[in-house]
């Protein structure tokens, strides 16, 4: 546990890593709905609800959930039902949003700058899974960041695959504290090579996953593209552990831009 430096002001894109090109970037520019070219709408388990015992309804193309304004991409969470009831409804109390690039990757540099909500019972992430499904834990899971509004400004990074995962409760994990996470943009970056996964806040190390060379899916599923994934999720299993404060909905995460670079050839 480290406390971190304040937010980075505002700036233009920086250079790349050394030895990295840009390769897809989002930098959140224009306002409106985010760039269907880039980011697809995740809404597939709405009517049987979210795994985790989730609280919320992912909704698609609503500005409400999910929108670009004023520089950034805003995804907010919202206490409310849907109206009229869109056919996929489960009846849940809250709406949000799930966006999913439509690019891959395989390996590289990824970094996000966000802003967090810290609502209790708000649940947001950035994170990746894989681009073809394959099935969770053996097609493993990257979680640049997670952070659950019932513990202000504590972070955590994992990885998850078939031998390491959280319902085993052997979870390649770390949990970093950032005291104003939720006041402040931060940059949440993951490297990705093919001998290990290091997980960044600020530029500064926080954790590594090291492919162990064996060969095996069940310990090392990262040899395929992963797409990245942008929510918040309401309430379940760790979101709502504490509750979910109604009061303080709507939440709602803010992120300046998401880069992606690969060693340059």
């Amino acid at each position: 546990m480290f406390m971190l430096a304040a937010a980075l002001a505002m700036a233009s894109p920086d250079p790349a890593p050394p030895g990295h090109d840009l390769v897809w970037a989002d930098e959140f520019d224009r306002d409106g709905a985010p760039d269907a070219s880039k980011w697809t709408y995740d809404t597939h388990a709405n009517r049987g609800g979210w795994y985790n015992n989730e609280a919320q309804y992912y909704s698609a193309d609503r500005l409400e959930n999910a929108r670009v304004e004023d520089g950034v991409l805003v995804i907010e969470a919202r206490r409310e039902r849907m109206e009229p009831t869109p056919a996929d409804w489960g009846g849940q109390d809250y709406t949000s949003a799930r966006l999913i690039s439509t690019a891959g990757w395989r390996g590289g540099f990824v970094e996000t700058r966000a802003k967090l909500p810290c609502g209790r019972g708000s649940w947001p992430a950035i994170w990746m899974l894989p681009q073809s499904p394959s099935g969770w834990p053996i097609g493993g899971e990257i979680d640049i960041m997670e952070h659950v509004g019932h513990r202000p400004g504590v972070v955590h990074a994992s990885i998850h695959t078939q031998a390491y995962n959280h319902v085993r409760g052997t979870q390649s994990t770390a949990t970093t504290q950032v005291a104003d996470a939720c006041d402040a943009f931060h940059l949440y970056q993951v490297r990705w090579t093919a001998d290990e996964i290091v997980f960044l806040i600020d530029d500064a190390p926080i954790h590594r996953f090291a492919n162990d060379g064996r060969g095996d899916p069940e310990t090392w599923p990262f040899d395929k593209p992963f797409h990245l994934i942008l929510n918040i999720a309401v309430g379940g299993d760790w979101g709502g552990e504490e509750g979910v404060d109604d009061a303080a909905f709507p939440q709602r995460m803010e992120v300046d831009y998401v880069r992606v670079y690969r060693p340059a050839d």
